[in-house]
This record gives C-alpha cells, sequence and structure tokens, in this order.
C-alpha cells in the first residue's frame, strides 16, 4: 500500500474554506467506480451521460450495471479491486459496503494525485458532487461542503421549481444566438457583449411560454437593433 500524500495547506487560504467549485470535462476520459451495488450504478451511469469511459470494478453487481455493460457503457471487471486499478484513471469512485476496501481506493488516488469520492465519507474525498438540477446545457449545482446535505437537496428541489424544463429550450437558443454573434460580428467581445446582452433583455423565455415562435435569426436581428439603439442612446 503507497502512503496517502498531501502538501500542507497555504497559509493564504481562506478562513473554513473546502472545496474549489469546478465542472469537469470527463469526455473521453477514464473514471473508475469501485463497487457494484445501487450507488456504484447511479455513479457510473451518471458518469457515462457525460461522456467518460466508465470502468467498474466489482466481484457481483446490480442487474443495472450488467444491463450498462451490455449496452458499451461501462468497463465491467468482475473482481476484487487492486492497487494497480487506479493507475492512469483521471477520477475514482469508491462506492463498496466495505469501509477497508474504500480507504485502500482513496489511499492509492490519494499516492497517485487521482481525485477520489469515498461515498458518504467525506473524511476520504478530494472532491464531492454537488445536487444539481440540469435544464440541457444550463447546470444548477449547490453544495453546502458536505455540512448539510439534506439542505443541499432540497434547495435543489427549489431550483427545480424556479428552472422548469422550458429553459433548456431557452439556453439552447442562447447557444445559438452567440454561435451567430461570434460568426458574423468582426472584434472582439467588446463588441459582442453588448448584441448577446441584449438577447438576454428581450423576454424570450417568456414570449416562447407564451407560444411565440422565436429562432435565433429573429432574436439575433432583434438583439443586434436594441444594441445597436442602446450604443446610440449612450448607454
Amino acid at each position: 500500500m503507497v502512503e496517502t500524500v498531501r502538501e500542507r495547506i497555504p497559509d493564504g487560504a481562506e478562513e473554513g474554506a473546502s472545496y474549489y467549485p469546478v465542472f469537469l470535462d470527463v469526455r473521453g476520459r477514464t473514471a473508475l467506480v469501485v463497487g457494484g451495488g445501487a450507488v456504484a450504478e447511479r455513479k457510473a451511469a451518471g458518469l457515462a451521460r457525460a461522456g467518460a469511459c466508465v470502468r467498474v470494478v466489482a466481484p457481483t453487481v446490480t442487474a443495472g450495471l450488467e444491463a450498462q455493460a451490455r449496452d458499451g457503457l461501462v468497463d465491467l471487471r468482475r473482481r476484487a479491486f487492486r492497487e494497480n486499478d487506479v493507475e492512469g484513471v483521471f477520477l475514482v469512485y469508491a462506492a463498496t459496503d466495505d469501509a477497508a476496501v474504500n480507504e485502500a481506493v482513496y489511499a492509492e488516488a490519494e499516492a497517485r494525485g487521482v481525485p477520489a469520492n469515498v461515498v458518504d465519507d467525506p473524511a476520504h474525498c478530494s472532491f464531492i458532487v454537488p445536487s444539481v438540477v440540469r435544464r440541457g446545457p444550463l447546470q444548477l449545482a449547490v453544495s453546502t461542503s458536505g455540512a448539510a446535505p439534506v439542505l443541499a437537496k432540497r434547495l435543489r428541489r427549489e431550483l427545480e421549481g424556479r428552472f422548469p424544463e422550458d429553459w433548456a429550450v431557452y439556453v439552447d437558443l442562447l447557444a445559438e444566438v452567440r454561435a451567430l454573434v461570434r460568426s458574423r460580428m468582426a472584434g472582439g467581445e467588446a463588441e459582442r457583449a453588448p448584441v448577446l446582452e441584449a438577447a438576454c433583455d428581450l423576454g424570450v423565455l417568456e414570449r416562447l411560454r407564451a407560444g411565440e415562435r422565436l429562432d435565433a435569426e429573429a432574436v439575433y436581428a432583434e438583439a443586434l437593433r436594441a444594441a445597436r439603439a442602446g450604443a446610440g442612446d449612450g448607454r
């Protein structure tokens, strides 16, 4: 077993600081899930949806993990965890019901500088997973840094009500408008930003909800006019 290594926390770190919020691009990267139960199944499914190359190591697995393996979503290895399983992976989840195995997974990951999460064991996590609301490309993440997970879930439910499913259509439309702005407007962000800001101020979501048919071309043209009018007013 390789000893866990963690460098000294810098003197300038904020008082009480813990986790640094970040979204990871796991597409095409290998993610290791150690465990074959329901929690491991959920972790593997989420990683696969995000485009990761998921490797699951466990002697026995759920029917759901079996199905994921048949569908080519995970690389299933039916055996106990080995120390070299961590070699070359991007991140690791330990989700077994054996504390000793989970601690071994964490220690190996820490020694190799691989981010690791032991489910429901914050003391053995170099990262934690927030409660997330997904609306197409829009993702709203909530975390209490492990202090009050129930509160994080409650806040997520509140956000689900505040941001219903039609936000996915709205954000997709704004992405198309942004692509038009970038392809048609010369210059940098200083020239483009007023148009993109105007696109967000047109009440597009409310108009879509009211049944108005809007596409990216129409929103782009309207935003361009609004931005030019604002510039003419000296705003």
